[in-house]
C-alpha cells in the first residue's frame, strides 16, 4: 500500500513539473515536458489500476497518448528544422 502511494506521489509531483515547463522553450518542452507527462501519467495509471478506478484509469490512459502524440509532433517538426538546416549547407 505505501509503494503504490509512493509511486502516485512521484507521478502527481512529475506531472505538475511537465505542467509548469509546457509554456517554456520548445527545446525545454522536447527534452523535458513530455517525458515528464508520460512518466508521471504511467505512474498515475498504475495506481489507478491499483485502486480498480475506472474513470482514472481512463483519463490517465488518455493523458499519456495525448503527451506522445505532443512529443511525437514537437520531434517531427525538431526533425524538420535539422534537415532543413543540412540542405541550407549543402
Amino acid at each position: 500500500m505505501i509503494f503504490q502511494r509512493i509511486i502516485a506521489i512521484i507521478g502527481l509531483v512529475f506531472i505538475v513539473f511537465g505542467n509548469f515547463l509546457i509554456s517554456s522553450k520548445l527545446s525545454i518542452r522536447r527534452r523535458y515536458t513530455y517525458p515528464l507527462l508520460i512518466i508521471g501519467g504511467i505512474c498515475l495509471l498504475y495506481y489507478s489500476v491499483y485502486l480498480k478506478d475506472k474513470i482514472f484509469i481512463i483519463l490517465q490512459s488518455i493523458l499519456i497518448i495525448t503527451s506522445i502524440i505532443g512529443l511525437i509532433r514537437i520531434n517531427k517538426k525538431h526533425l524538420k528544422k535539422e534537415i532543413n538546416k543540412i540542405k541550407g549547407k549543402k
